[in-house]
């Protein structure tokens, strides 16, 4: 039997991530829905879950949509890749909220290559994924698909280091350019926060593909049929909960130019 809480239109957006990464989803969502009010949880302490198996990552998915239902969220945006293809159809089974999950966009890549072939840059728990792995059935008579585990990339976004991150990008993606990919698919919410350093690696006429924008018009579209959709003319809060050093959390904040109040919380 699903958990059933009722909500609203004046309730928030729930948000959950692995940690940072999910702050690219957000920054569309809100650039789209300035009137919402948003919960974002970051589950930084227990980050990466690319490396966690499916039971865990499933588990931490569970107890981050608990915490945010909590906290009377109307609808849940899985603003991580690892978590979506993991975990979402448990979640929907089990609790009677809307989800709208994030998967890695190979089909807009399909759909606009030249040379028919695909770099997909993704964690190892997303790359594994029953989810992923059916997308990229759908494809695999007509485009070559080069998948890329990013180790350690997640780790070092959540450290805030960007000085080890650029060789380990250089190795990652340059045997993408060397097999002629023409787009590239970042299959983790991290990765958007790379994209500067990616384009100093690869060539200007590669197309560097990321879900953000996407998902923020899903939950647009989501929030409207349910009803949902907050029509306030006030701006809405955003309050965004981390169970990781504050100061990391800020600076990435502030480099997105979001305004928001941090609450700390404890590791699950």
């Amino acid at each position: 039997m699903k958990n059933s809480t009722k909500h609203i239109s004046s309730s928030p957006i729930g948000i959950f991530d692995s940690g940072l990464g999910g702050l690219s989803i957000c920054k569309e969502i809100i650039a789209l829905l300035p009137n919402e009010l948003i919960i974002y949880l970051a589950d930084s302490a227990n980050a990466p879950y690319g490396e966690k198996s499916a039971e865990e990552i499933i588990q931490l998915s569970i107890k981050n949509t608990q915490l945010l239902l909590e906290l009377n969220c109307k609808v849940i945006v899985v603003a991580c890749n690892t978590a979506t293809t993991n975990a979402i159809s448990i979640l929907r089974e089990q609790f009677d909220v809307p989800f709208i999950g994030i998967e890695p966009a190979v089909k807009p890549a399909a759909l606009q290559t030249r040379t028919g072939k695909v770099g997909v840059l993704a964690t190892e728990g997303t790359l594994k994924s029953e989810l992923f792995l059916s997308t990229i059935e759908q494809f695999k008579n007509r485009l070559e698909i080069i998948e890329i585990k990013g180790e350690n990339l997640v780790r070092l976004i959540e450290a805030g280091d960007m000085v080890k991150t650029k060789p380990l990008l250089k190795k990652y993606l340059l045997p993408m350019i060397d097999a002629g990919v023409d787009n590239i698919v970042l299959g983790c919410t991290h990765y958007p926060f790379l994209i500067p350093l990616i384009r100093e690696i690869i060539p200007d006429e590669v197309v560097i593909i990321d879900s953000g924008k996407a998902v923020a018009k899903q939950t647009q579209v989501i929030l409207n049929s349910e009803k949902m959709l907050n029509n306030s003319l006030v701006v809405g809060e955003k309050l965004f909960y981390t169970n990781n050093d504050l100061k990391i959390f800020e600076s990435f904040l502030s480099e997105i130019d979001i305004q928001t109040t941090l609450i700390s919380f404890k590791s699950f």
